[in-house]
């Protein structure tokens, strides 16, 4: 990695964000990222978005999908992010989630969710910016939302 992309990635990482898991359904079985990239994007029509790396061999599995899951961590669930942004093994392994009928993967306890349709993608550089449409929502009262800034997952004080 160049010097540029090593300052890139500490500058970007001083710029605090939610964390996100984008699950659907695949094979019956759930499959998911977790993502510091989710946006909303507009009110009307309701959309939000997720930048998804080139090489997420997981993406390839989502986005066929007729719908996806975006849920919103909670503060109380770091262990949540750490399995979804590991590169292999279970990751739903211990994870408290629900599916819908059109298949989108809701994390149980989440601060907030997202029943999402893919509206459209974009190449932009090493990632795809993805664009959903909201076809149903909710959030928790109260709870907080986890953060990842620095490299870390912290909490709202």
């Amino acid at each position: 990695m160049t010097i540029l992309g090593l300052d890139l990635r500490r500058v970007y990482g001083a710029y605090p964000t939610g964390v996100a898991v984008v699950a659907g359904l695949v094979g019956g079985r759930p499959a998911g990222i977790a993502a510091s990239s989710f946006v909303p994007v507009s009110l009307d029509p309701p959309l939000v978005s997720v930048c998804v790396a080139h090489t997420s061999t997981t993406w390839p599995l989502l986005r066929e999908r007729p719908r996806i899951g975006i849920s919103v961590l909670a503060a109380h669930q770091e262990h949540v992010g750490r399995r979804l942004g590991a590169r292999s093994g279970d990751r739903f392994a211990g994870v408290d989630w629900r599916s819908t009928a059109d298949g989108s993967v809701l994390v149980e306890g989440a601060s907030a969710w997202f029943d999402c349709s893919i509206e459209q993608q974009v190449r932009s550089g090493d990632h795809d910016i993805v664009v959903f449409r909201v076809k149903d929502l909710d959030a928790a009262d109260g709870v907080p939302p986890l953060v990842f800034h620095a490299s870390t997952f912290r909490r709202l004080t």
